[in-house]
């Protein structure tokens, strides 16, 4: 398969994949709106919860990632700076998403 079609198809499921676990964020995140700290806490240690949050921080990195790979490859002309950018975008990406996640199992 060419890498772009790859790159395609990958941003085409993770965003559907991103649809169920928005949901989730905006049902759960207006419910916890007047919650407290404790609460807030309680909610985040819940093993599912974990879980579930931790595949949507996954996945969000991962569509935003390849979005701003696209923007790059579409306005980016010069190969050096665009393969710079992509590759530091890779590492941020990479980076936020473990330590979120590292964050959030220690809650």
């Amino acid at each position: 398969m060419i890498k772009a079609t790859k790159k395609w198809l990958t941003m085409k499921i993770s965003s559907g994949l991103l649809i169920p676990f928005m949901v989730w964020f905006i049902i759960n995140c207006v419910s916890l709106f007047d919650a407290n700290s404790s609460q807030i806490t309680f909610f985040l240690s819940n093993t599912p919860n974990k879980i579930i949050f931790c595949l949507f921080i996954l996945l969000a990195f991962i569509f935003f990632t390849l979005t701003i790979t696209e923007v790059f490859e579409d306005y980016i002309r010069d190969i050096k700076f665009k393969n710079a950018a992509n590759r530091i975008l890779v590492l941020f990406s990479i980076v936020m998403t473990l330590l979120l996640v590292i964050f959030l199992i220690k809650i």
